[in-house]
């Protein structure tokens, strides 16, 4: 799906504990609209907090449903044996954090104001699902899934995570995006897109999903045969650790409907290559590494580069700070992104450090699955003239996610914050407009972008080379001048 880890400590857990229960009392791969802005991008934005070893749970003495009312008085209440810790934000380059204190308007409203009718309703449906429901169900699933529907019932990109999706979406920013273990093909006899290939132990295997089920619908899609194979496998795809719903069914059977998180990870390689002259590096997803794995991959050419194009197709963001630190290979002192968060005034993140390759001529190769933090750096790049945008009209996704440990094993991953370009302007829904539009299959496209580079390639490149230092210092200094 750069030069530091942007794993951010834990917040106040008083604060946290007390913040998810107001959620519950007022009541994460993305999902898209059809318009050309919103098509099928796989995800978000993301921030990891780290864990505290000595991190407590919420007390264990809410296992009865007839506690409730007692449980959410509890709430109300501070938990001296919660800790409290600084936020170091990862949405700042050097200044200013995320407020993670309860706002007046929430934090003033006692739990106790929820209507007893809807506490009574709450109770009598669990009681109804454990007396009814066709299999039997705990009540540690009943309560999971609660929370799993209060999340995602706020946005497409809220999630309570479990064990398993907790440490595949911490593993993203080592470079994993994940699937959930299938592949489709549209099978004109039977008018469906039906599943060919269904990994043994993934997470689609465990749900007892099979080969020959029929695939109708993916999130809030519903495919059809003028849905492509790459589109299936994007809606599919998405940052490891994320969920996403399908709906199947076996032949002439019922439709049902599936909750499946993205498990079945595989890391993602920053690859170069050259053409005449010109290299052409592909970026899959944006994790801590990406500035350092981006050089890295110039380094490995062993030759001049004068030009290049970095191709972000079917990129699904990432780490917002990752596409801040790759922007500033490429621009100096420019400002990069606006983020917006409700408690908390605007912040613009900025290009730090020396731009190693500044001297280059750009162009960006996106379409509709560009995402997100990919979308950051085409907009900055275009607004300073840096870099030419060619392909189509991105995804179109601005909000920022952060991951919020609740214990060891489980987290909630919550829309924090919104980002603009650098100039105000809105992504979100919208996306970016490309410089040039790109026609005809989407296999010519990088021919084309080439062929456009090469009008303003160098007549002499830059050659990126190892020098004998210390190995920390080997990326930053190795750039000579042909």
């Amino acid at each position: 799906m750069h030069p530091h880890y942007f794993i951010r400590s834990s917040r106040s857990k008083r604060a946290l504990m007390i913040g998810l229960f107001g959620l519950a009392a007022a009541n994460m791969h993305a999902q898209a609209a059809e318009s050309p802005a919103n098509t099928t991008s796989p995800t978000a934005s993301l921030q990891l907090i780290s864990l505290n070893a000595d991190e407590t749970a919420v007390k264990d003495d809410m296992d009865n449903l007839s506690d409730i009312a007692d449980m959410l008085d509890a709430a109300d209440e501070s938990d001296d044996s919660i800790d409290s810790v600084a936020d170091e934000s990862a949405l700042t380059d050097e200044t200013g954090d995320i407020d993670t204190a309860i706002p007046p308007d929430v934090g003033q409203v006692s739990l106790n104001a929820i209507s007893p009718e809807t506490l009574k309703t709450f109770v009598a449906v669990v009681d109804l699902v454990r007396r009814e429901y066709v299999d039997a169900v705990n009540d540690e699933e009943l309560f999971n899934n609660a929370m799993s529907g209060m999340l995602t019932k706020l946005d497409s990109h809220a999630e309570f995570l479990d064990a398993e999706a907790y440490d595949n979406l911490r593993a993203f920013t080592e470079g994993d995006v994940g699937d959930i273990g299938i592949k489709v093909a549209y099978q004109p006899a039977a008018g469906y897109w039906v599943i060919t290939e269904v990994i043994n132990d993934s997470p689609a295997d465990k749900k007892g999903i099979a080969v020959g089920d029929y695939l109708h619908q993916v999130a809030e899609f519903k495919l059809d045969e003028d849905k492509e194979s790459n589109d299936i496998e994007q809606l599919l795809t998405g940052i490891a650790g994320t969920q996403v719903d399908i709906v199947t069914s076996k032949a002439g059977r019922r439709k049902h409907t599936t909750t499946l998180q993205r498990n079945n990870s595989h890391p993602q390689i920053v690859e170069a290559t050259l053409v005449d002259g010109i290299a052409v590096i592909k970026l899959p997803a944006f994790q801590n590494n990406s500035r350092e794995k981006l050089l890295e991959s110039l380094i490995n050419l062993e030759a001049p580069v004068s030009g290049i194009l970095l191709d972000m197709r079917d990129n699904p963001g990432g780490v917002l700070t990752s596409a801040v630190n790759v922007a500033s290979l490429f621009m100096s002192d420019t400002d990069v992104v606006q983020v917006k968060s409700r408690q908390s005034k605007s912040r613009t993140l900025s290009t730090q450090g020396k731009a190693l390759l500044e001297s280059l001529p750009v162009v960006v190769l996106q379409n509709r699955y560009s995402a997100s933090a990919a979308e950051v750096l085409a907009s900055s790049l275009q607004a300073q003239k840096r870099a030419t945008i060619v392909g189509e009209v991105s995804y179109g996704k601005g909000s920022v996610q952060s991951v919020i440990p609740l214990n060891d094993e489980q987290a909630v991953k919550l829309t924090v914050a919104n980002y603009m370009t650098a100039s105000g302007g809105r992504i979100d829904g919208i996306g970016v407009a490309p410089d040039m539009m790109l026609q005809g299959s989407e296999s010519t496209w990088e021919q084309q972008a080439l062929d456009l580079l090469k009008e303003r390639a160098l007549e002499s490149g830059v050659r990126f080379v190892r020098k004998p230092v210390e190995k920390s210092q080997a990326i930053a200094d190795n750039v000579t001048k042909l």
